[in-house]
């Protein structure tokens, strides 16, 4: 049985959030912190510092000649076409990277031993420098990591309130630069990640909690609050993912394999898709964007994170008339300090919120449940002042703009990412949650021609029921390039044997049983010659020359599903090999405690809701806790829960299964 609730996010501190919700479950539902056996955390905290540029003061150690990794890049244009092109700036400066004398070459010899006596005036700078962070990476290092090593014991022996960060084991494999980044940047949010997980585990211990506390990563799996301090960019999509994985169990429960997962909260949109029962993982990620939605203008972190596309549209997003004289809407947002105007804590902007509010979507005396009330003439005030006027419209018109452009780039965004991997997004229901999304899902999938639109149970904290949905899991990482048909495959069946015995000594330290560990390999691979892979799953068991073929053919099975052809006579080529390790997924119910079971009419009676054919219109309004199952009925209709608001327009049948959750079909 689920029972759930909704805190404003706290700034600048958000462990306050946490504990108001909390307070909040043990008011309502007679609960007390000592029961819980487990908390799972998720959090946008290295996530904002990176984009902030709020982490600690970092140094940054490399091979001699190497200093500049950070500032060259890929010498790659993001938009070829920008006369002022301005590149991510490194998170460490110029005069704390330094480097030290050693060689390794990519198979791992050492053609340079390390110069230990260099160390200790490298640590006398980091010391009169004031570093609280180091981050190392060598050349070469994911093939011997025992130089890095030396670095490392050096550093905890003679430094120990100094934090350090070695790249073998943040991300072991090949491309120095990506390398490089993700290694910086651990390192860079390391002791603010230390301090919060430090502060959030005292501080709940204090209020009673004795159980396990889980973080969530970006693939959608769970670790230990020991694995996130060691390497908190794991955490950098926390949230989002949530998402996703909620997606992947809904999905199950209507026997729809593809979806697209809609995600809309108060400062972005996401969107990923669920294909074949599964959420699409990528390796590739950008972190601190110049420009927010150009690919390369970021700082690469070659981590797993589920692959999804943000979108500059939340409902803190804010309005205004450009230089143009045209109305635009984010990627700026007014979040939840100070927030929408018609929040009433002296924001000015006119928001999402506020158009949403004004077009009669959302109840202002009934938002989050009725423990928040609305401004509706602050909102009114706000786009009439900052938008109606100076585009000589309506107060409603430019409300009805607002919502309008937000849907259609959205839209817009989602079909360019189903797109993208070669595929059509009719073909995808969609289901969409977070605190916004049921309030502008159905023009979004109505926009996208989307058969049906599935808005579950705790829309408005469906990330958070994600995070019960996954299991906890470890990743280990190798590169060991070779050609298909020269591999020693003695070689790679003892790193792949030891990777798997690493994860499952991580799930037993983590309380797992044995017996429920998963094991996932897979492996990168590309033809001889290309400079980037595709993924495949490797055959179970022991690999061996006879596993040659089914290995080739899932290759061009893959190849070929991308790129619609594969390419004869040429080599292929193994590059980075990865195991997952994953404990068992909890098997739970979703079923909300807040429905009612005695008969209560659902109707709340109607109210002047705005629809682009109609104008404002007499909606009926619907309690969603007394919605029976089976109900069924046409659209238009305004369904109210506390963490959310769906709304639902013309042409439509409107039904609750089973599940209670609701399903939008389009006629």
């Amino acid at each position: 049985m689920l029972r759930f609730t909704k805190a404003l996010t706290t700034y600048p501190d958000p462990t306050i959030g946490i504990y108001n919700g909390i307070a909040d479950l043990e008011k309502k539902f007679d609960l007390d912190i000592s029961q819980l056996e487990a908390i799972v955390h998720g959090t946008t905290l290295i996530t904002n510092a990176i984009i902030e540029r709020k982490g600690s003061k970092t140094a940054f150690i490399t091979t001699k000649g190497f200093e500049d990794v950070l500032e060259i890049g890929r010498e790659l244009r993001y938009d070829i076409y920008d006369l002022f092109l301005s590149m991510p700036k490194p998170l460490v400066p110029r005069n704390l990277r330094y480097g030290v004398s050693e060689r390794i070459d990519k198979s791992g010899a050492v053609l340079t031993p390390l110069n230990e006596s260099e160390l200790q005036a490298l640590g006398q700078e980091l010391i009169n420098e004031k570093v609280e962070a180091v981050g190392v990476c060598l050349l070469n290092s994911f093939a011997n990591t025992s130089h890095e090593e030396k670095i490392g014991a050096y550093l905890s022996e003679h430094f120990p309130d100094i934090f350090f960060s070695l790249s073998s084991e943040i991300m072991p494999e090949i491309r120095e630069y990506e390398r490089s980044s993700a290694t910086a940047m651990n390192a860079y949010v390391q002791p603010l990640t230390d301090r919060y997980l430090k502060k959030l585990e005292k501080e709940l211990g204090e209020r009673g909690f004795s159980g396990k506390l889980l973080i969530m990563n970006s693939a959608g799996r769970l670790t230990t609050i020991d694995g996130a301090r060691k390497s908190p960019i794991q955490l950098l999509e926390s949230g989002p993912a949530g998402g996703s994985m909620a997606g992947v169990y809904f999905g199950k429960q209507k026997n729809k394999e593809n979806l697209l997962c809609f995600d809309m909260g108060g400062t972005t949109a996401k969107a990923s898709l669920i294909f074949e029962g599964r959420p699409e993982i990528s390796n590739n990620f950008e972190a601190g964007r110049v420009k927010r939605f150009k690919k390369g203008s970021g700082l690469p972190v070659r981590i797993p994170v589920i692959d999804m596309i943000e979108i500059g549209a939340g409902g803190g997003s804010i309005a205004r008339v450009d230089k143009l004289g045209l109305l635009t809407v984010g990627p700026d947002s007014a979040s939840s300090t100070p927030g929408p105007a018609c929040y009433g804590r002296g924001g000015e902007d006119p928001t999402v919120t506020d158009a949403d509010l004004i077009l009669g979507y959302l109840n202002e005396d009934f938002f989050l449940g009725g423990t928040m009330s609305l401004d509706k003439a602050a909102a009114h005030r706000a786009i009439e002042q900052k938008l109606a006027i100076p585009l000589g419209i309506s107060v409603e018109e430019a409300a009805h703009g607002i919502h309008k452009i937000v849907n259609e780039n959205m839209a817009n965004a989602s079909r360019v990412h189903v797109l993208e991997k070669g595929m059509d997004p009719r073909h995808f229901s969609m289901i969409a949650f977070g605190g916004a999304g049921p309030v502008h899902a159905f023009g979004v999938a109505d926009l996208l021609n989307a058969p049906q639109l599935i808005i579950p149970v705790g829309a408005g904290v469906t990330s958070a029921v994600g995070f019960l949905l996954s299991p906890i899991a470890q990743e280990d990482i190798h590169s060991h390039i070779s050609n298909v048909v020269e591999t020693d495959w003695s070689v790679v069946n003892a790193f792949l044997k030891e990777m798997e015995e690493k994860g499952r000594a991580f799930l037993i330290d983590s309380g797992e049983s044995p017996s429920h560990a998963v094991v996932e390999r897979v492996v990168e691979m590309r033809y001889e010659g290309q400079g980037h892979e595709i993924t495949i799953d490797l055959p179970e068991g022991q690999l061996n020359e006879l596993s040659i073929p089914e290995i080739e053919n899932r290759f061009k099975a893959e190849y070929e599903f991308r790129y619609t052809k594969s390419i004869d006579d040429v080599p292929l080529q193994f590059v980075t090999w990865r195991v997952l390790v994953k404990g068992h997924i909890p098997e739970i119910e979703v079923k909300q405690a807040d429905f009612s079971s005695n008969g209560t009419d659902a109707s709340k009676g109607t109210r002047n809701v705005y629809f682009e054919s109609t104008g404002y219109m007499a909606c009926p309004v619907y309690d969603r806790y007394a919605l029976p199952e089976g109900f069924k009925e046409h659209g238009p209709m305004i369904i109210e829960e506390k963490e959310s608001t769906t709304v639902i327009g013309l042409n439509c049948d409107v039904s609750i299964d089973k599940f209670r959750n609701i399903v939008i079909d389009y006629q």
